[in-house]
């Protein structure tokens, strides 16, 4: 079983950045299709940026152009750089397969924009 890592959440004013960074315990380059989920207080979890089977990458219309996913290969390691973050990124941010497979749940890393 995988064990997911998530970090790098914090709080930071609107218009900034945050680098968000997803570990790995084993090799999460088995499956293709890594993801970015958040779920903010009261809503449901949504995949917000991932990687298709084909290695290209997608977001939701709410990031695109502000979100990039990227990962390393070598550090199994899954990363989202966020800029010109806004109120409404205010969540809660994982990693996970897209779509889930089962794998466990992180704890999550909190993400709060706000002045």
């Amino acid at each position: 079983q995988v064990q997911l890592v998530e970090s790098g959440g914090g709080l930071v004013q609107p218009g900034g950045s945050l680098r968000l960074s997803c570990a790995a315990s084993g090799s999460i380059f088995r499956v293709n299709t890594m993801g970015w989920y958040r779920q903010a207080p009261g809503k449901g979890r949504e995949l917000v940026a991932g990687f298709t089977a084909v290695g290209s990458t997608k977001y939701a219309d709410s990031v695109k152009g502000r979100f990039t996913i990227s990962r390393d290969t070598a550090k199994n390691t899954l990363y989202l750089q966020m800029n010109s973050l806004k109120p409404e990124d205010t969540a809660v941010y994982y990693c996970n397969t897209d779509p889930p497979l089962g794998w466990a749940w992180g704890q999550g890393t909190q993400v709060t924009v706000s002045s």
